[in-house]
């Protein structure tokens, strides 16, 4: 008889058990990997607004080309607010329409008696007499100094002033080699200049020569506000007038009303009080020459 087959030997205890056990840990960890890239792909391709990267170069390229990447997006995003427009840049007031506008001032304002020099020379345009002059302002009136001073030289240099025919021209200088000063001062600084000539401006707010100093004192609450008999419309020949009038006694020239019923003031009659002199109406004027 053949000799009977070798019986195989058993396995070892608990071999067979590990090897199983090794198996299916091996497909358990293939199963998850494969989890793992399959979400991997579908975070990449999804909600733009998750954080988990895209696993493969070619999705992110796709998504480039399309225009559709995560930073490009514009779904559920607020459209920028529109920046504010620039302000149109302020308009620059001729010369006219500054001399023609009123200016805030406090009727009893006095000041600190303290003067800037307007600085600066402005030639003398004529060929006549040279007469030279200083402007100074009060510190604090919250007034245009640079306004006030072409004021000045502007109407003295007119050939209705007093330089008439090529007789004078007057020159702004910044020293002390002036002939004299044009000042611009509150109420109160004006009172104490005129009161040292023995003028007194305080009753009815008025402007002086003050001629036992250097100083021809311009009241700065006329020169802002004018004056009853030229009116708000009238700011500009008022202003005008008032130069030309408190100049006219620094030259030499006293007062002088009007003779005729209707006619132009004299340009030296007290046009800031009246208009009205003994009976006589007359018309408000600027000009030394007015019919030049």
């Amino acid at each position: 008889a053949a000799p009977a087959a070798p019986a195989q030997e058993p396995p070892a205890p608990g071999r067979g058990r590990k090897v199983r056990t090794y198996a299916g840990m091996a497909a358990a960890a293939v199963t998850t990997a494969l989890a793992v890239v399959v979400a991997v792909q579908m975070a990449g391709d999804g909600d733009p607004g998750s954080s988990a990267a895209p696993s493969a170069a070619g999705g992110a390229q796709k998504r480039a080309e399309a225009g559709t990447s995560a930073a490009s997006r514009s779904d559920g995003r607020g459209t920028p607010a529109a920046s504010a427009a620039p302000a149109a840049p302020a308009v620059e007031l001729s010369y006219e329409q500054k001399m023609a506008q009123q200016f805030p001032i406090d009727e009893k304002l006095k000041g600190s008696g303290t003067f800037d020099t307007v600085p600066g020379v402005a030639p003398a345009p004529g060929k006549g007499k040279k007469v030279r002059y200083r402007v100074d302002v009060e510190q604090g009136l919250g007034l245009d100094a640079q306004l006030f001073a072409e004021a000045v030289h502007r109407t003295l240099n007119d050939d209705r002033s007093w330089g008439h025919g090529g007789t004078k021209t007057f020159e702004r200088v910044p020293g002390g080699e002036a002939d004299f000063v044009i000042t611009l001062a509150s109420p109160g600084t004006t009172g104490v200049w005129c009161a040292k000539s023995d003028l007194d401006t305080t009753v009815d707010n008025v402007s002086c020569d003050s001629a036992s100093t250097e100083r021809v004192m311009i009241n700065a609450f006329r020169w802002a506000q004018g004056s009853t008999t030229y009116g708000a419309d009238q700011m500009f020949a008022y202003r005008q007038m008032l130069i030309n009038h408190e100049v006219g006694h620094r030259l030499g020239h006293g007062h002088v009303n009007c003779q005729t019923p209707g006619a132009l003031a004299p340009i030296m009659q007290q046009q800031t009080k009246s208009l009205d002199i003994g009976g006589i109406q007359c018309k408000p004027n600027p000009w030394v020459f007015p019919g030049s």
